[in-house]
């Protein structure tokens, strides 16, 4: 595992290495090398993440009643928010899984990079204490709060289109940017949503979250 690099995508540095270590490791692995697993940190970093979101929110949006506030926390600390954040990391690159695991991909199933994430946290919690874990949520999460806030009472065009797909059980649903045009601030996205690989609409918007909840909403046919 290189340490230096993923320090280095999230802009901390560790004291004790091991406590990474540990974040990125999964009870797969854990189980085969008898070592310990992530998941007492994900714990922990679930109840800090919930705090410190919910802290920013509430000082950050006076003007959001406790109902909206709930619903942009609730979207905000998801696992489809949390992989998000672990793949601008590649987290991916470094999450260590066992053999069978990783034969399955694990590493890169969304619920194991979303439980890393909050492992993460708690990691630089107990290295560095609570200011710079809240620093690492808001760095990586403020653009997701400030996208749920604009959108409070979009219906969630990803979940309807999840649930409908998975009605007859479970498939492979992924988005995909496939284009962005303008300059930075001002970018148009086109996504792809697909099904166990096969293409069923594109979206287009202002974000990346935008355009994949576009793309939902063409492949429903509303």
């Amino acid at each position: 595992m290189n340490i230096e690099e993923i320090e280095k995508s999230i802009n901390y540095k560790f004291k004790n290495n091991k406590l990474l270590e540990t974040a990125l490791t999964h009870t797969s692995y854990a189980n085969e090398n008898n070592v310990e697993s992530y998941e007492k940190l994900e714990f922990l970093g679930d109840s800090i993440l919930e705090f410190i979101s919910s802290k920013y929110l509430y000082n950050t949006y006076e003007n959001l009643s406790e109902g909206q506030l709930t619903k942009v926390r609730a979207q905000v600390v998801c696992e489809d928010s949390l992989k998000e954040v672990a793949k601008s990391h590649k987290f991916y690159e470094y999450i260590q899984v066992g053999k069978s695991e990783k034969a399955n991909g694990g590493n890169k199933k969304d619920a194991i990079m979303a439980d890393c994430v909050e492992a993460v946290i708690a990691a630089i919690y107990f290295d560095g204490g609570l200011n710079l874990a809240e620093k690492f949520i808001i760095d990586n999460l403020k653009d997701s709060i400030k996208y749920a806030v604009k959108h409070i009472g979009m219906k969630d065009y990803k979940t309807v289109l999840q649930e409908k797909l998975q009605a007859n059980g479970d498939v492979h649903i992924e988005y995909v940017i496939i284009n962005e045009e303008g300059p930075d601030h001002d970018k148009t996205f086109t996504a792809e949503v697909k099904c166990n690989g096969k293409v069923l609409a594109k979206g287009i918007g202002k974000s990346k979250k935008l355009a994949e909840m576009q793309a939902a909403k063409s492949a429903l046919g509303e």
